[in-house]
């Protein structure tokens, strides 16, 4: 398994991954979602196979906080093949991110995009709920 950074030309299996956390997305979205990605403060991973296949997905983003005083990274998605989980694939995921974002000068790394219990077991604490609220009405 390698983990790298996500290529446009992962797009499809992207999109696919992205579907399983009830995001369906077309590859042409996935792939300026990760034009977005690579123009802001912000990493895309993916996890392959020894085919490189792409089996895992993470995003996060980051920036200033009025709660530290430095960078804070936000893991905005975290997704692994069903047939790949429980592997250790999403703890490597997660790994490489915070590398990503200790790179990037953050001191600290929110994460709701996965299974609570999953992220308590790899060392996040709870620090209160958080909630998304839609800014732009979904187009249909």
């Amino acid at each position: 398994m390698d983990i790298r950074g996500a290529q446009p030309a992962d797009a499809t299996e992207i999109a696919a991954l992205l579907s399983i956390l009830g995001e369906p997305v077309t590859p042409r979205e996935a792939t300026l979602r990760l034009e977005g990605v690579a123009g802001g403060p912000a990493a895309a991973l993916v996890a392959t196979n020894w085919a490189g296949t792409v089996i895992g997905f993470v995003a996060l983003s980051w920036g200033p906080s009025p709660l530290f005083g430095r960078p804070v990274a936000r893991l905005t998605a975290l997704v692994v093949e069903e047939a790949e989980r429980g592997a250790g694939i999403g703890r490597l995921l997660v790994k490489a991110a915070s590398q990503a974002a200790r790179q990037a000068g953050c001191d600290a790394m929110e994460a709701t995009a996965a299974d609570p219990r999953f992220l308590e077991a790899i060392g996040f604490a709870r620090s209160g709920e958080a909630m998304t609220r839609p800014l732009r009405k979904r187009q249909a």
